[in-house]
């Protein structure tokens, strides 16, 4: 039990130390991400679709 006290004040130490974001700066990298995550997923969906049409259109 002792153990598992000290573990989780260790854990609680080490929280202190981390540096969290701002609010503005983690929705920055929020919006970045979603925007990149949006923006490829519309790249890849496109490409699959001309390849799709090609593989279609070859085979025909």
């Amino acid at each position: 039990m002792q153990r598992l006290m000290k573990f989780f004040s260790d854990i609680a130490r080490e929280m202190r130390k981390v540096s969290w974001p701002k609010r503005g700066e983690l929705i920055r990298s929020t919006v970045t991400v979603l925007s990149t995550v949006v923006f490829f997923a519309a790249f890849f969906a496109v490409l699959d679709l001309g390849i799709s049409k090609l593989i279609r259109l070859i085979l025909e």
